[in-house]
């Protein structure tokens, strides 16, 4: 999909107007990479406990505002993705997924890993917040949805430009990698199913699928969905 930017008045409008168009209860997710430390908005703290990435996402839906370095996020899979580590060597071979039981062989599991979406080891953490809270430019926008609201984004998606939307998933480390970093480097929105991870420890719904959306393109849309039939 082409790029596309637009011009929007303030993350707070756009959050509800997004929320009121598709009828989302949770907000939408604002992150932030920050590359250094000094680069952490004043205001924002650091979490106060050790969860995961996908939980960290759940907790600024509802309403929670706060940054991550590596240390505090205990899916190391996923802050490796995320570009806070490296990945532990199991999880790079995809050997601790095998012993899981959610592949056949190592091989199988090893070409996964290899695909997934990840950003190098350089981010010195990350920041969570509702849209509508954000007193920063989001990399990322993460929508927590039904498969209704996630088919009215794809729409809005290619309302403007065009094309195809092209969904890249193996729900293995999903709302980190798929949702995430997968928009992050690539440049483009992606819809995931989310990942077994996600679902027992995130608390994310049978009925609900996860949307990776570009910061940059945000207003794009909106403009879309106010204006779709």
């Amino acid at each position: 999909m082409a790029e596309c930017t637009c011009d929007v008045s303030g993350y707070d409008v756009v959050s509800q107007k997004i929320k009121d168009k598709l009828g989302l209860n949770k907000s939408l997710v604002a992150i932030k990479f920050v590359l250094r430390e000094e680069d952490i908005p004043k205001g924002i703290n650091k979490i106060s406990e050790g969860i995961r990435h996908c939980e960290m996402v759940q907790k600024a839906a509802q309403g929670e505002i706060f940054y991550a370095t590596g240390e505090e996020q205990t899916c190391k899979g996923g802050a490796a993705a995320l570009g806070l580590m490296e990945a532990p060597e199991k999880v790079k071979t995809g050997e601790m997924y095998q012993s899981l039981g959610r592949f056949s062989s190592l091989g199988s599991a090893k070409r996964t890993m290899e695909d997934i979406p990840k950003i190098e080891p350089m981010m010195y953490a990350l920041i969570y917040a509702p849209l509508e809270k954000a007193n920063f430019h989001p990399d990322v926008i993460v929508v927590i949805c039904n498969p209704a609201q996630a088919m009215k984004l794809a729409q809005a998606m290619v309302y403007t430009l065009g094309g195809r939307v092209e969904v890249d998933f193996s729900s293995i480390q999903s709302i980190c990698a798929d949702a995430v970093a997968g928009p992050f480097t690539r440049k483009r929105p992606n819809i995931t199913l989310g990942c077994s991870g996600s679902r027992k420890f995130a608390d994310i719904k049978p009925d609900e699928v996860i949307v990776g959306l570009n910061g940059e393109n945000i207003g794009c849309i909106v403009n879309a969905l106010e204006n779709m039939a």
